[in-house]
Order: C-alpha cells, then sequence, then structure tokens
C-alpha cells in the first residue's frame, strides 16, 4: 500500500506553488512545483498535472480543502493566505 502525504498549494512570493509535505524526519527539499503566476488560481488539471510531474496522484475520493490563515500571526487585519490540501499518494513507489 503506497504511503499517503500532503500536498498544499499556496501563492509564495507572487506565485502559487504546489508541495508535497515530508515530515517524518526527512531533511531534503520537499517535492515543489511552481505555476509561475498568482491569478487565476491553478485548475483542478492543472493541480493533478503538477501533482503527477513530482511523482505523486491524489488519493481516490480525497478532495482539495481550501482554508485561510493571516501572513501576520499575530494580526487579523493582515492580508489572508489561501492555502489548500489533498491527500495524495506516490504513485512511482517513492518512498518520499
Amino acid at each position: 500500500m503506497a504511503r499517503e502525504f500532503t500536498a498544499q498549494m499556496s501563492v509564495f512570493k507572487g506565485r502559487w506553488r504546489l508541495y508535497i509535505v515530508l515530515l517524518d524526519g526527512v531533511t531534503c527539499p520537499w517535492p515543489e512545483y511552481s505555476f509561475d503566476r498568482a491569478a487565476p488560481v491553478p485548475t483542478l488539471l492543472e493541480r493533478v498535472d503538477a501533482l503527477s510531474v513530482l511523482g505523486f496522484e491524489p488519493v481516490p475520493g480525497a478532495e482539495w480543502r481550501w482554508t485561510e490563515d493571516f501572513e501576520g500571526p499575530d494580526d487579523p487585519a493582515s492580508a489572508v493566505m489561501l492555502i489548500a490540501a489533498v491527500q495524495v499518494r506516490s504513485w512511482t513507489g517513492a518512498s518520499a
């Protein structure tokens, strides 16, 4: 059975980026894909294609969940950051 991971997508330095969250003591950089734009938000198909480039796919039945955070955690008047997340699995057999 393939291990499951969380893929997240957010805007960083003016561009949407998608990355795979690796926790288990992994010290190498997380797999990441940049969409090279801030607007429009990447489509579902673009996100699935980006995951594929990274060697991952959404877990069957998984849905993207959106949440918001503040750029300044202690300042509710600061700009809102949107973060999307979905459960994924490696289809390349990588242990990531």
